[in-house]
């Protein structure tokens, strides 16, 4: 197969490109969902191909094919070349680099593949079964979610690297009912860390545990509106982190004068307390990668350091453009889709402050716990996000459970009255579309933040 990759390239450089690279993943699948002690969904999936490039002047040519065969390859070729040539759009070539021959093995504890299908499915159904301790749970889900994409990627300037990515997810999720009301909680434990990371994981705990939250939730109380202290929890600040200031720090937002974090380089946008970063090496997380779809290595990428704005993300097309290195964050959801500039693990970094002294601080406001959902707004800077649960605080200390609510308004004014930043930092896996549409798996989070925004809804 090589050697047709090559001949493709071969083929497409002959014809005008003046870069171009070949790109052969497979993504492996494997969902199990148990609900209410019924096994749901049990399926395997499995999704290949070739994706070919061109460039020339400004222009991508794209072309895929999943019969790998030489016949079919050179044909794809030939468009990729075709499509690229037709295009009018000037851009800046893509830099030459130094040829790198690399076969990356992730370090993992277990490789889902040594496992097999029943372990995984009695994980799963023991997960459900331990949710179903009290009547007031009515309804019970446990999901196991493991990807495995191999991948390799050769290039006009020599390159051939070839990489595993091994992922992983186990989640719980009970609903409760006291005949008025309904409530819902969740678990979950992911990661790159291979099917060892679940062994260590005590599922009768994390089921019972998580029906013991939903049932607590029935007596949540509604949040206070307005504009007050709220303490964000890590996958709520996370969710800032990404949703806005990542989003907004994609390289393709920036060259196309759509985001709002365009022209402010080197200008204070935050707290100096506040340091966020993109970082695709943390060990384990959800959303490393060794190589984004390019084949650049993955890289820590500082957005904003101590409240001063530093930089962006980059593709190898928007590095050129802007004339700055590539960092790794050149993603596609598979070969029948476009690289874009995609995050991987993106969070604030930790700061000096232990929880319980940040909520003796406070008179009056909120502690957020878990996210529910969020929006991404990388032009207008607004920031929205819907919270599964929080907790009152009054007179610093914790009064009362509050049920879901919404944390709004802009994301650098919300950073600019950020004054107290925890010591801990946690990472929750997921996956990122550009839009609506071309999911990768990220991470996002950071620690407990305290800063003033708007509460609303419950």
């Amino acid at each position: 197969m090589e050697d047709f990759m090559q001949a493709a390239i071969e083929r497409m450089r002959d014809q005008g490109a003046h870069f171009c690279d070949a790109r052969r993943q497979r993504i492996g699948f494997l969902r199990i969902i148990v609900v209410d002690g019924s096994v749901r969904t049990l399926s395997r999936d499995t999704l290949g191909g070739l994706c070919l490039r061109a460039r020339a002047g400004g222009s991508w040519g794209y072309a895929s094919c999943s019969t790998l065969e030489k016949k079919e390859v050179l044909a794809a070729a030939d468009k990729a070349a075709v499509n690229a040539r037709v295009g009018t759009a000037k851009g800046v070539r893509i830099p030459e680099r130094k040829a790198v021959q690399v076969d990356f093995k992730p370090k993992i504890q277990k490789h889902p593949d040594q496992v097999p299908l029943e372990d995984k499915l009695s994980l799963v159904v023991d997960l459900d079964k331990a949710q179903r301790s009290d009547e007031r749970i009515v309804n019970s889900n446990a999901m196991y979610l493991e990807q495995v994409k191999d991948s390799l990627v050769m290039d006009s300037y020599g390159s051939s690297i070839k990489w595993q990515e091994v992922r992983g997810r186990l989640m719980a999720q009970s609903v409760s009912s006291d005949g008025q009301r309904m409530e819902a909680f969740y678990k979950m434990v992911d990661g790159t860390g291979g099917y060892g990371q679940f062994q260590g994981t005590d599922v009768g705990t994390m089921g019972r545990s998580c029906a013991e939250e939903a049932i607590k939730m029935l007596k949540a109380k509604k949040c206070p509106s307005g504009y007050h202290t709220c303490i964000t929890d890590p996958l709520i600040s996370g969710l800032l982190a990404h949703e806005v200031m990542g989003h907004a720090s994609e390289g393709d937002e920036i060259v196309k004068k759509r985001s709002f974090l365009s022209e402010v380089v080197g200008k204070q946008v935050a707290s100096e307390l506040v340091t966020m970063v993109d970082d695709g090496t943390v060990p384990g997380a959800y959303g490393s990668i060794p190589f984004d779809d390019e084949g650049t290595p993955s890289s820590r990428t500082t957005m904003i350091d101590h409240g001063v704005y530093k930089g962006y993300m980059h593709s190898l097309e928007t590095a050129a453009e802007m004339g700055v290195p590539p960092t790794g964050n050149g993603r596609a959801e598979s070969t029948s889709r476009r690289v874009f500039v995609r995050m991987t693990n993106t969070y604030f970094e930790a700061g000096d402050w232990k929880l319980e002294e940040m909520i003796e601080g406070v008179k009056f406001g909120v502690l957020t716990d878990r996210a529910i959902s969020g929006m991404e707004d990388p032009v207008g800077g607004g920031f929205e996000a819907q919270v599964l649960r929080g907790f009152l605080i009054e007179n610093g200390r914790i009064t009362d459970m509050l049920k879901g609510f919404a944390v709004t308004g802009k994301a650098l004014e919300i950073l600019k009255t950020t004054d107290a930043v925890g010591k801990e930092v946690r990472l929750d896996g997921g996956t990122c579309g550009k839009g609506i549409e071309d999911f990768v798996p990220v991470s996002s989070g950071g620690p407990h933040c305290r800063s003033k925004a708007i509460l609303g809804g419950g």
